[in-house]
């Protein structure tokens, strides 16, 4: 379809210039269909395709920070002739996020030209990468409006403290429900007793 030598295909590949969706197991190189139009027909393919924004921050009392990377975002999109913002409310730790799980879906279904973030921890706080391979993998292409130079020292404590607040929600939210739940029996048993004592 392409018209090129194998050895072509290899430096492709090498130079991240077309990057096969997956290999065999005897390790062949396998390309989709949307790859292979993406180098015949690329203006086709461009006109289908939108940009993203991807906003997200950690918690309820960070919502004014979202509307601020929302704005930030949208101001940068307005040099695209389509643009769209995917917002989140969550954990970088969670990956069942809504809006992340969407804009996974349409990167999968190339229907995604540029993904633009803020940072890259907005993200995910581990896992970013997976993410921005699926993009090289199907043609979107990641801009980081601000890159952010952290010490390694820097970086690890504030992945250390991400992870204990997480793991702290779940275990105090775990406790909170349980406490819940037996106000809520004890509530009924006493509701019983008065009936019982009225009889």
């Amino acid at each position: 379809m392409l018209g090129v030598a194998v050895s072509t295909l290899r430096r492709w590949h090498s130079s991240k210039k077309s990057v096969p969706q997956c290999r065999s197991v005897g390790g062949h190189r396998r390309y989709s269909v949307s790859q292979v139009l993406a180098i015949t027909h690329p203006d086709q393919i461009k006109q289908n395709r939108i940009n993203v924004g991807y906003a997200r921050v950690s918690s309820h009392d960070q919502k004014k920070d979202l509307e601020t990377q929302k704005q930030r975002l949208a101001d940068y999109g307005e040099r695209f002739d389509t643009f769209d913002v995917i917002d989140d409310l969550g954990s970088g730790l969670n990956y069942r996020k809504k809006g992340l799980r969407r804009l996974i879906q349409r990167v999968c279904q190339s229907k995604i030209d540029k993904l633009v973030l803020i940072h890259k921890d907005r993200l995910l706080r581990f896992g970013s990468e997976i993410i921005f391979q699926l993009c090289a993998y199907f043609g979107t292409e990641v801009v980081i409006l601000e890159e952010v130079n952290v010490t390694f020292e820097n970086r690890l404590c504030h992945d250390v403290i991400e992870l204990m607040t997480v793991f702290s929600a779940r275990l105090y939210g775990k406790r909170s429900h349980k406490n819940r739940k037996s106000l809520k029996s004890s509530a009924i048993v006493g509701r019983l007793i008065n009936i019982a004592i009225v009889v």
